[in-house]
């Protein structure tokens, strides 16, 4: 690709600068150091910034020409409440927090495209550089959503990208359609009655209801979900009781939930409520369910899809990009922009060495061999999505 010289040429200023975010992470809606760190370099490399949508986000405008066609890049800023065990001069300062998702290195991706194409220009039109927060689970994508993103900056189609352990760097993977599914999390509340441990013929065990919800659930998927129709549902928390001789009258669960439709999800629903409510009664208590769906399934645009595999090649070459990659279970808060924009996601390859086992561990890192490839590829876009005619 012309140009990804040029990037190669900072690379070693792009990886201070994720170094400089992974050493100071911070957990969704409270990106303020990230935020102003991104508007400062947006501003210097002569951007149009604007701040504060969906709280903490940050956009990026940049021109060039007069065509009225215009393209959106997003990436994400926050980090996770993880202790890092990772022992590198610029692990994370801030206690409990963590970049154990790689958004340190898509937020440096984007700033390098930014920067490449700040002194380039070889496009004809609008790009909108989009910074997002609270991608983990808090509704960042839907929070720029709701404050007018499209609205405030028109975009004709929208890409995102996001590192894959195990994928060797120098590789990228996409799929059309579904290719990360939708997710909810939920919390069953149980009230029986409290009793002394050394009497449970007075009470109504609240652990033991819990006990036997979870247990139940796990047929939804194997016995309700079609086996064609992939579902997780995950119990991933029972909290109940404060002490060895009492039976507490009060448990909740809490889980997760995740399929690519969203009829399948509303199915998933339905039945922890129904199992839920029917058990508790039958020991006498009592069940109330909260389920809360958090992100849509990501679904990729079939030609968007295509278009960023066709830049991908021209950057890596044909056999280095897989276009019918799998899909995951995982969710991912891009989805609420692609329901609104046409536009696709793909995975960058993030190796296998060291950092490289799964996102969401204590000891992961990001690769800073992928930097300079995920900032061409997001120029790249820009420059065939916007060619000069």
């Amino acid at each position: 690709m012309p140009g990804i010289s040029r990037i190669d040429a900072f690379a070693d200023e792009m990886k201070a600068w994720r170094h400089d975010i992974h050493a100071h992470p911070e957990l969704g809606f409270d990106e303020k150091r990230t935020s102003d760190l991104v508007a400062e370099h947006l501003k210097q490399f002569g951007c149009e910034v604007h701040r504060g949508i969906g709280r903490t986000g940050v956009v990026g405008v940049l021109r060039s020409g007069n065509a009225p066609r215009s393209v959106g890049l997003r990436a994400d800023m926050d980090a996770l409440p993880i202790q890092e065990t990772n022992g590198f001069d610029y692990r994370s300062t801030n206690d409990g927090r963590m970049h154990a998702c790689g958004h340190d290195g898509h937020t440096t991706m984007l700033l390098g495209a930014a920067r490449y194409l700040a002194e380039t220009r070889q496009f004809d039109g609008t790009v909108n550089f989009i910074f997002q927060p609270a991608e983990e689970g808090l509704g960042g994508g839907q929070a720029m959503v709701d404050d007018g993103l499209f609205d405030r900056f028109p975009c004709d189609a929208i890409f995102g990208m996001h590192n894959r352990p195990g994928l060797a760097v120098g590789k990228f993977q996409i799929r059309p359609g579904p290719m990360m599914a939708g997710g909810a999390f939920f919390d069953i509340a149980i009230t029986g009655r409290g009793a002394h441990g050394a009497r449970p013929e007075a009470g109504v065990d609240s652990v033991v209801v819990a006990s036997h919800i979870a247990t139940a659930l796990q047929t939804i998927v194997s016995r309700n979900v079609r086996p064609m129709d992939t579902a997780v549902l995950s119990i991933t928390q029972i909290h109940a009781g404060d002490a060895y001789n009492v039976i507490p009258e009060n448990a909740v669960m809490r889980g997760t939930a995740r399929a690519f439709s969203t009829e399948t999800m509303a199915l998933i629903e339905k039945r922890i409520g129904q199992l839920a409510a029917s058990i508790a009664d039958g020991f006498g208590a009592t069940a109330k369910l909260d389920f809360r769906v958090i992100f849509p399934p990501l679904l990729n645009d079939a030609d968007e899809a295509s278009f960023i595999a066709d830049c991908a090649t021209e950057l890596v070459g044909a056999a280095n990009v897989d276009r019918n990659g799998g899909m995951t279970m995982a969710s991912e808060d891009f989805s609420f922009m692609l329901q609104r924009r046409p536009g696709a996601y793909i995975q960058i390859g993030n190796g296998d060495g060291a950092g490289g086992c799964e996102v969401h561990n204590p000891g992961y890192d990001f690769n800073d061999d992928a930097l300079s490839l995920g900032a061409g590829l997001f120029a790249r876009i820009v420059e065939r999505k916007l060619a000069r005619t």
